[in-house]
This record gives structure tokens, sequence and C-alpha cells, in this order.
């Protein structure tokens, strides 16, 4: 839900955003105005707002929740700028084996 909020919320209204998944890897390609260079190590902290966002609103948490998600889940995120314009974030989640699919108790799922 956050990742594709903010890429709405920064795209010029009827811009697509594209959204591809291969292997565990989720890309949102938003067509706004991107990250600047200094912003982009700092995206995915908690309450962090770029000079751009500062106008829109929101609290600085959604790319940081995107971020913890993934960690807990043993994944990655990332962020870059397009070549022709608007931010990509890259959403990598760890495969996990079907024995790692256990209830509680111990007693393997149905």
């Amino acid at each position: 839900g956050n990742l594709l909020e903010n890429a709405a919320k920064f795209s010029p209204a009827g811009s697509a955003i594209e959204i591809r998944e291969s292997g565990g890897v989720i890309t949102v390609r938003d067509h706004g105005v991107g990250f600047t260079p200094s912003d982009i190590p700092s995206v995915f902290r908690r309450f962090y707002r770029s000079d751009s966002a500062r106008a829109l609103p929101g609290s600085g948490l959604g790319l940081a929740i995107v971020a913890q998600v993934a960690a807990e889940c043993g994944g990655a995120v990332s962020a870059q700028n397009a070549e022709d314009g608007g931010a990509i974030v890259t959403l990598a989640l760890r495969d996990q084996p079907q024995s790692d699919v256990i209830t509680r108790s111990g007693v393997e799922a149905e």
C-alpha cells in the first residue's frame, strides 16, 4: 500500500504507475519528478521528507514502513531515478522454502 500510495502521490494526474513482479522482486515506477541525488540515501528513514514532498500531505513514514517490512521478511528495498524521469523503487523479498510454512505449536499448515 505505502509503495503504491507514494507513487500515486508524486505522479502527475493521469500518468501511469508501472508495477512489475518477477521472482519475488516487485518494481514500482512513477513518472513524477524522481529523487534528488542527495535524497536517495535518506528516503527510507522514518519521518524523512524531501523538499519536493513538503508541499504534499504525508508524515514521511511510507517508505520507512516499506523498508521495515522488507527487512523483517529478509528482503531489501532500493530507490533510484528512471533515466527518462520519475522514480523507481524495488522491493526484493526473500524466497521462503516450503519447509518454513509452519503454524503455532509446530504443526505444519494444511
